[in-house]
Formats: structure tokens, sequence, C-alpha cells
């Protein structure tokens, strides 16, 4: 018989998706006690501006950074899929945390197709210890589009590079960072991977940005610092990098969905006060209140749902033998376009709905309601949608590829 004074037991799935095999409980069950730690902490760090450095540390204690390293060289032999889906949970216990790994998981995934099998076992030895890397790719302005102004040096006592960098997310937090240079004797673009330990490496955390403030998107200086590993144009595999970055975006944004549903649900039950305008019953059975509830938990399927379709394309793509690289790449990127129009807007809708059913005092400073807005909003102004948009459409119209620059930068009047 039914004890019907007990609570429900909650039955919606926690994380959507159809595993293969039993692996993604196992790692859960590794990393969700891990999640739960930095959650807690995560509106006070927001609002006080308090970077999780000791928060990234567990993270990397418990080697979280290996997900994807296969199991006989030391990591956890993770699925793609399964990756990104506890990169959601990360993303819903602290979206800053998620976000700043975001040029780690594209590495790994990099550094593993590596021609060079020395170069492979170096950088899988270092991830498999803990170690993670951060990304210096963008310059604040002053460069052209598609060119740098940091370069590398090539001396009789090594390669060095130098340069300023902004947008560095995770390099603060990080223990080598990606740096993209131009060559002075080779043309496109060269990633120099370098130790940020260095005492040529001075870090800022200066990111202004309303939201996602904890990322250390700051600026970085590089004065003549020696270059551990430099990742010449033939070995970097676009198709990888450019997709893994933007996967990792729709995966942050997906666990933002996740932690505005969370607030809501427990603002809701805890509410003992209701509206002049309300029904007079409390505000968990006020019926549109349950209404809005509904809607967000829709828009929160339908945000990981994408987001794990588009995770498990491309996975599929990587592994499909048939495709030139080159195709790889474009299909690649439509997929994770798609995603990005289709995503933002369900988040945006679903971090500024919580506020309709809780009313004025949801407001409150106290609350910090408002980060899963500023967090999502700011996230979407990340190559913005609109472009993605345009590239897919004109895909679909005229099967023109997507065409890109390999540096954000200065365009004159007379460069199209």
């Amino acid at each position: 018989m039914t004890d019907v004074a007990s609570e429900p037991r909650h039955l919606i799935k926690l994380t959507p998706g159809t595993p293969v095999g039993d692996h993604y409980d196992y790692l859960a069950g590794v990393f969700r006690p891990v999640f739960a730690r930095i959650a807690e902490g995560a509106r006070q760090r927001d609002a006080e501006r308090q970077l999780p450095i000791e928060q990234v540390g567990w993270l990397n204690a418990a080697r979280f950074g290996a997900l994807r390293i296969p199991q006989e060289h030391g990591g956890f032999g993770a699925s793609l899929l399964d990756t990104f889906r506890l990169l959601i949970e990360l993303a819903e216990a602290d979206s800053q945390v998620a976000h700043l790994l975001r040029a780690h998981i594209a590495f790994v995934e990099q550094i593993q197709m590596h021609p060079d099998p020395a170069v492979r076992e170096k950088w899988i030895n270092r991830v498999v210890a803990g170690q993670i890397v951060g990304n210096a790719y963008t310059e604040r302005g002053g460069n052209a589009l598609g060119t740098w102004n940091t370069a590398i040096s090539a001396t009789p006592y090594g390669v060095f590079v130098s340069g300023t960098k902004y947008y560095c997310t995770g390099t603060i937090f990080a223990d080598w960072t990606v740096v993209a240079a131009t060559h002075p004797q080779r043309p496109g673009r060269h990633l120099a991977v370098v130790s940020t330990q260095h005492s040529g490496v001075k870090m800022y955390d200066d990111w202004d940005g309303f939201g996602q403030q904890l990322t250390g998107t700051g600026s970085t200086e590089f004065d003549t610092v020696p270059v551990d590993t430099l990742i010449v144009p033939v070995d970097q595999f676009e198709h990888v990098e450019s997709t893994v970055f933007q996967l990792v975006l729709l995966a942050v944004q997906a666990g933002i969905a996740r932690a505005v549903l969370a607030d809501a649900r427990l603002a809701v039950q805890a509410r003992t006060r209701n509206f002049t305008t309300g029904t007079g019953v409390p505000l968990r059975d006020e019926p549109q209140v349950l209404q809005l509830i509904g809607e967000i938990s829709g828009q929160v399927l339908a945000t990981e749902s994408i987001v794990l379709a588009a995770v498990g394309e491309v996975e599929a793509l990587l592994a499909d033998e048939g495709l030139s690289e080159d195709e790889r790449h474009l299909v690649c990127e439509l997929t994770a376009n798609r995603a990005h129009t289709a995503v933002q807007p369900l988040v945006l809708a679903a971090a500024s709905k919580m506020f309709d059913g809780l009313g004025a005092s949801s407001t409150s400073t106290s609350c910090n309601f408002d980060r899963h807005w500023r967090n999502a909003r700011t996230i979407a102004t990340h190559n913005p949608a609109i472009y993605r948009a345009r590239i897919v459409g004109d895909y679909e119209v005229n099967g023109r590829a997507p065409v890109t620059h390999d540096s954000a930068g200065d365009v004159p009047e007379s460069y199209a």
C-alpha cells in the first residue's frame, strides 16, 4: 500500500540521451559528488566575483579533463556523448566552471589526432595527470581580420612567442595555454602551447562582461615565452577544434537552462505568499505557476535534446571514414550552427520566464536569479547566432560551404 504522506519519487530522467552500456552511470557516480560541492557556492561566487580556483582544483584532482583519454592510456574512455552529458551537469552546478574548460576539451580532441606519436604521448600523460589547457587565440584590436599581431620567433636558442591576447577563457586556471600566432617564415595559423607558469606570462582577470565573469576571460601577455609544442597548420583539424568549441558553449547553455528550472522549482516550493490577483491557493498549487514551470521544463528538455543530438551527430561524423576532411568540416560546422540557432532562444526565454511566476521578490540581488539570464546572454554573444543562421541558410538554399576566418580582427572598407 502506498504511503500517501510520502513525497513521490521523481522519475523524470536526470540527463536525457540514450547511453550505450552502463559507462555513463559509472562516470556520473565519480563526478556528481564533485559537481555537488561546486554547486554549493556558485551563487555566492557569482555575486562576489570569486574565481573558482579551488573548484577547478577539485575537478583536476578527479581528472575530469581526462574523460576522453582512452582507458588503456590512463583516462576514463568516455564517449563524446557521455562527456557532454556530464558537461551539462557540471554547467548546471556552475556554468562558469564548465565554460572555462572549453579550450581544454577541444585541445584534448585535437591532440589525440596529432600525427606525431611523441607529441600525443606527452600530452596524454599530462592530461591524465590532471593538467588542463587554456586558450589565447583572440586579440582585442589592432590586428587585421584573419591575422594576429602575436608572433613566433625562431632563434638558435629555441622557439618563442610574444604578444597580447584577450578573451583568454580558462587560461588563468590552466597549466598550459594555446596561443594562436603568425610565423615569420611560414603562412597560416600556428598554435604555440606554452606553460602559464613561465615568468614571461602575465594573466589579468580584467574581463568586464556582465555575465560569465568567473571564466578567466581576460588578458594575457606573452613576453618571449618558450614554446613547448608548436602545432603547425597541417597538423590542425578544424572540424574538431571549431566544432567542439561551439558544442561546449551549447552544453553550458543547456546547463544554465537546468539551473533555471531547479531554482524556479525550489522557489515555488518554498513560497508561502501568493499575489492579490492569484486564486488564493499556495503558490505550489497555483495553476498558472505550475503551467509556467511546466513550460520551462519543456524548454529544458528541448535544449538538452538539441545539444545532445548535435553531439551525437558530430561523434558519428568523426568516425565516418567515408568523408573527406573538407566534407567532415562542413557537416560538423553546419551541425553546430543549426543547434546554436535553436538553443539560444530557448535558454534566454527560460531564464526570463522564471520571474513571471515569482514576482518582484525574485529580483532581489540576494537571490541572484538574474545570473542565469546574464550568463546565457553573454554566451549567446560568442560568434553570434545570427551569423550561424545565415551560414546554414546559405547552405540550405545555395549549397555554399561555410567560410570563416582564422581570427577576428579589424576590417577595412575594401576588405570584401
